[in-house]
């Protein structure tokens, strides 16, 4: 019998899971957030699968509906994080002097605190909402793909079929596209997949004191939030949100798992090699 590899499972599963918060939301005929006191904390049944939360509101059709924002969000981010890093790794990695002395004070900075802690401090200064707290996480996330696209790049830039490129008369900027980027597109892949776990983790924490989205939105760490006063009596309003977060954490990580071994990408200490 045939072996299921892994990578092709963790990506068909990771697949499954986007086609069904992407197509729950038109499925579910509920609206998220419409309000029916008639229908507050009701149990799993055969017209609300899921129960209803204090409100009467479908607790699926807002589980989907915050999957689409939760995710989404978390994707976006990431994206902006590294579109951000990349770059500034290239250049720093490859000029050298005092641009990338440069760098590296202002990533000594950034590391000077844990993540969080920078996170929560600036979505404080910048008020509550998801916009800010995107622009929060952003702000942290970029150096550690600035870092570790510096790191490889250093490594790389010393080889010889650097040198003959030079030799060839390409010019730098086509010495980093042509030879340098297709050498940091695996370790950043492996790191942008482990780190959507983190960032979901980090968008549903914050929102859930209050920093990230606000009610009525249907965000599972604000879910999180308003499900904690009724926990004794209704708890599937935490354990359903609570569960989604941990199921997407986890096939994230196994995916980022795979993807590491596929592109044979070491892990050591403080980052990818």
């Amino acid at each position: 019998m045939n072996k299921i590899h892994p990578l092709m499972l963790s990506f068909t599963l990771v697949i499954l899971l986007a086609f069904i918060f992407i197509a729950g939301p038109y499925i579910v005929p509920h609206d998220p957030l419409k309000v029916q006191m008639d229908n507050r904390l009701q149990t799993s049944s055969w017209q609300h699968w899921l129960g209803t939360d204090h409100m009467g509101r479908d607790l699926l059709a807002r589980t989907l509906a915050g999957a689409k924002l939760t995710v989404g969000v978390s994707a976006a981010v990431l994206a902006v994080s590294v579109c951000i890093g990349v770059p500034m790794g290239l250049l720093s990695g490859y000029v050298g002097g005092w641009l990338d002395r440069l760098f590296m004070r202002l990533v000594d900075a950034f590391l000077a605190f844990p993540d969080y802690i920078v996170a929560i401090v600036l979505s404080g200064l910048l008020g509550p909402g998801m916009l800010n707290l995107m622009i929060a996480i952003i702000t942290v996330k970029w150096v550690s793909y600035a870092r570790l696209v510096r790191s490889t790049v250093l490594t790389e830039k010393s080889k010889d079929y650097v040198t003959m490129a030079k030799i060839s008369g390409l010019s730098p900027f086509k010495i980093m596209m042509k030879h340098m980027l297709p050498h940091v597109t695996g370790n950043v892949l492996v790191l942008s997949t482990l780190d959507m776990g983190k960032v979901i983790l980090m968008i549903a924490s914050l929102s859930y004191i209050g920093l990230g989205a606000q009610p009525p939105v249907p965000e599972w760490g604000s879910m999180l939030n308003e499900g904690r006063a009724f926990f004794y009596h209704a708890s599937h309003l935490m354990l359903v949100p609570g569960l989604a977060i941990a199921i997407i954490v986890l096939l994230t990580n196994l995916l980022g798992d795979s993807l590491r071994e596929h592109f044979g990408v070491k892990k050591q200490k403080g980052g990818f090699s």
